[in-house]
């Protein structure tokens, strides 16, 4: 990310300056050399030194001691999720550590450092109770609204602010009236009408499933599948707002397709042109099953077995993966909940409490 690139860039560019690592007191790791018995190391350097000691560990209770090289040599990528008043450390300090003990040693690949997250605009603090815990939002809500909104809002280049309205907000505008809405309106229709299988398209031509779906004539097929990529791609870089907000913008395409084909209507008509619209904005919520579940696993999971899937949404792989005509769907109870304007008052009174 730019801004830890900028900051470890200053850091060098200003001259790298001699730290200690030791602090005389009497209690912490103590250093194993001889005349330095009145020492201990710093926590800032025995900390990151944990990376390394906690796979040499977890190798050694495991039975296999050598097994910690998987994770430190050969073809491996290691993403340090951390706050920005750690860049210094995992930028700069951990990878000269890394280089000074033995060379061979796989260095940081990526360090994607967020800024601060405030909540409602005063900096968290624990011992005030300035917190959301996570066993008590979970005692009342469900995870997955926490998790969009905490992806939809993260601080990756500037700091952000969590607060309980915007919470709100966000789960009855977005969630529920967006994506929510589209799947359940959606499934329940095809389920009534088309005795509960997913409904065939008119001219999906031969081959596989796949190749059949390139025949559909639609953009909305088109950019969903291309809309896969695109997050993929964004989530490998860790740009994770900019991944959930090009997935939530083909559901509100979706939406936008579903309200101009109006199959509800057109059904009465010629059920074969509804169908056909149908399974377009299926095939879409499936891809959508996929693109959301890294920020939604719960709902993405309801969401793979009312289509009909077997199994976890992570066996089927980041690809396009579509329902066969006449695959079997489940009855679709609402994926997200509304949530009453009340408790915003609730729960802004728990803080600091």
């Amino acid at each position: 990310r730019q801004n830890v690139l900028n900051f470890t860039l200053r850091y060098l560019e200003g001259g790298l300056k001699d730290r200690a690592i030791t602090r005389d007191i009497d209690w912490g790791v103590p250093v194993p050399v001889k005349g330095f018995e009145s020492k201990r190391i710093y926590v800032w350097f025995e900390a990151v030194i944990g990376y390394l000691s906690a796979t040499k560990e977890w190798a050694k209770s495991g039975g296999d001691e050598g097994k910690w090289l998987s994770f430190w040599q050969g073809e491996v990528k290691s993403y340090y999720f951390i706050g920005k008043d750690n860049i210094l450390f995992h930028t700069i300090i951990w990878p000269a550590m890394l280089m000074g003990y033995n060379d061979d040693l796989n260095l940081p690949y990526d360090v994607p450092a967020n800024e601060f997250l405030t909540i409602e605009g005063r900096r968290l603090s624990t011992s005030r109770n300035w917190a959301v815990w996570l066993s008590d939002f979970l005692s009342r809500y469900d995870p997955d609204p926490l998790r969009y909104l905490l992806a939809i809002n993260m601080p990756e280049i500037g700091d952000t602010d969590f607060s309980w309205r915007e919470f709100v907000r966000r789960n009855n505008d977005e969630l529920v009236a967006t994506y929510g809405n589209l799947v359940h309106r959606v499934l329940t229709f095809v389920y009534r009408n088309f005795n509960g299988c997913v409904p065939t398209y008119a001219d999906l031509g031969v081959g596989s499933i796949q190749e059949r779906m390139a025949t559909i004539p639609t953009q909305l097929e088109a950019n969903s599948v291309a809309a896969i990529n695109d997050v993929g791609k964004e989530l490998s870089q860790c740009h994770f707002k900019l991944a959930l907000k090009k997935a939530m913008a083909i559901a509100q395409e979706a939406n936008r397709y579903l309200d101009d084909k109006s199959p509800w209507k057109v059904i009465k008509e010629d059920r074969q042109v509804a169908a056909d619209s149908l399974y377009v904005v299926l095939c879409v919520i499936s891809h959508l099953r996929t693109m959301l579940y890294p920020f939604l696993p719960f709902s993405s999971q309801k969401l793979h077995e009312y289509l009909g899937f077997k199994g976890r949404v992570e066996d089927y792989g980041w690809q396009s993966t579509v329902p066969k005509p006449g695959q079997k769907l489940l009855p679709a109870d609402p994926l997200f909940s509304k949530l009453d304007e009340e408790l915003v008052a609730e729960e802004t009174s728990r803080l600091g409490q």
